[in-house]
């Protein structure tokens, strides 16, 4: 029984001195950087692992504006189009997506996974944090616990009026902003009740951007889609 004991000990010791540390980053946030590590928290509680919606909930229509310069900043950042989300947060997606079916809607993605390399390279085209996330804070993308979506009627696939495009950085975009058709406040306010329901909280500046409610649990992370491809 000692000898047990003295090797369970020893085996604690050692798994402890093997495991990686979250390294910091130039603002004291703790980043995971690298493949290796990602795949140690994982190992370590399965809910870290970041699902591949486009596999998980192939119903959804994807549209990844970063991966084409399409977007606010005129360049593609992303190499190819993929939308990620840690396991409960994708499962709650899931569970959006097959509510509105249900009612011959869908969800359509414009992004949910973001590098934190990603967010610091945004913030130098725009620094205001009602739109971009903070490099000193990091965003709820990072941690694989945001996402970007709007409605689409299933049977025409055309996405629902909505107050403004994507990523339109005005106060129209707000989610207080009520001088808007009949038409355009019902589906703003149809999306967020859905969302809510299945626990994601809707960003206040952003009517698009949607924030799973346990964020705080999960590490920001900056780790590219070309490595998490590689044990996708």
């Amino acid at each position: 029984m000692k000898y047990f004991t003295y090797i369970t000990c020893l085996l604690v010791i050692i798994f402890t001195i093997e495991a990686q540390e979250i390294p910091k980053n130039e603002y004291g946030l703790a980043v995971i950087d690298n493949i290796a590590l990602y795949l140690e928290t994982v190992e370590q509680d399965s809910v870290n692992r970041l699902i591949d919606l486009e596999k998980f909930i192939p119903s959804i229509v994807f549209d990844v504006k970063y991966a084409t310069t399409d977007n606010f900043t005129g360049k593609q950042l992303y190499p190819y189009p993929k939308a990620y989300l840690r396991y409960p947060a994708a499962v709650a997606l899931r569970n959006v997506q097959k509510e509105l079916n249900q009612a011959g809607l869908g969800l359509k993605v414009w992004d949910a996974y973001r590098p934190y390399a990603i967010t610091v390279l945004m913030w130098d085209y725009v620094q205001d944090p009602r739109y971009v996330a903070d490099p000193r804070n990091g965003s709820r993308h990072n941690r694989g616990c945001a996402v970007d979506v709007t409605l689409i009627d299933l049977e025409t696939g055309k996405e629902l009026p909505m107050p403004t495009e994507y990523d339109d950085f005005t106060e129209k975009a707000h989610l207080d902003f009520d001088d808007l058709p009949d038409d355009v406040l019902a589906n703003r306010a149809l999306l967020i009740e859905v969302m809510q329901r299945h626990g994601f909280d809707p960003l206040p500046s952003e009517w698009w951007h949607f924030d799973y409610t346990d964020w705080r649990s999960f590490d920001l992370m900056d780790v590219s889609f070309d490595d998490l491809k590689t044990v996708d």
